[in-house]
């Protein structure tokens, strides 16, 4: 459970102790909350759960989230579950500019909402369908999700082809919520090289001060 700690410039107020993650190494939904915290530069501790043992369906964890799903947090007494839900939670509570994460104007916030669920649709039943598909080597055709998952690709390149990053010309939290599961596609037998505009917003997040990688996996990558 290693103490992450990064530069302080881009928050408010620290919280009063580390803030608790409960994930998985290989989640991306944990690693798009670990690389929140790491660009707001968090003081954090992971708690690794394991999902092969169901530990996410033992009483212990379904008290932080009745649905057994990770990740969550807990800030001192406040427990947030659900990630996209944990990315506004700290923009709210900690960003120095919470409005350059979430936009408060009408459009913006409805720009930023539309790619949330993004991230719990077409993501979710697409790439990150995919990728365990390969992941956990079940026994299903990966075909149906592949297909979708370029469907989806297409769509983000269009987009990223007119802007830099998925809700604007700047960074949202958009782009922290379908970064993860787009970057590790070609895990699940998803390749990105026909998007280049894709992958130009792919390095454009990966230049971000603080940003922090989800240790690749290598079972069913594709270039």
């Amino acid at each position: 459970m290693p103490l992450q700690l990064q530069e302080e410039s881009m928050v408010a107020t620290l919280p009063a102790a580390p803030i608790r993650l409960y994930g998985a190494p290989v989640s991306g939904h944990s690693h798009r909350v670990r690389l929140f915290l790491s660009l707001l530069g968090l003081p954090f501790e992971t708690i690794d759960v394991d999902l092969r043992a169901g530990e996410h369906r033992q009483a212990g964890f379904l008290r932080r989230n009745a649905f057994g799903q990770i990740p969550v947090i807990e800030d001192g007494d406040c427990t947030v579950a659900d990630s996209n839900a944990i990315l506004v939670y700290l923009a709210e509570r900690y960003a120095a500019e919470p409005a350059r994460w979430m936009p408060r104007d009408a459009v913006g916030a409805a720009q930023v909402q539309r790619w949330f669920s993004v991230a719990a649709g077409p993501l979710a039943s697409g790439p990150a369908a995919a990728r365990v598909i390969a992941l956990f080597g079940l026994d299903q055709d990966p075909a149906e999700t592949i297909a979708r998952s370029h469907k989806l690709l297409g769509v983000m390149e269009l987009q990223l082809t007119m802007q830099a990053y998925l809700a604007g010309a700047a960074v949202t939290l958009a782009d922290i919520a379908n970064y993860t599961y787009v970057a590790h596609a070609p895990e699940g037998g998803v390749s990105l090289a026909a998007y280049p505009a894709v992958r130009a917003w792919l390095a454009r997040i990966e230049a971000l001060p603080g940003f922090v990688p989800m240790a690749p996996a290598r079972v069913g990558a594709v270039t």
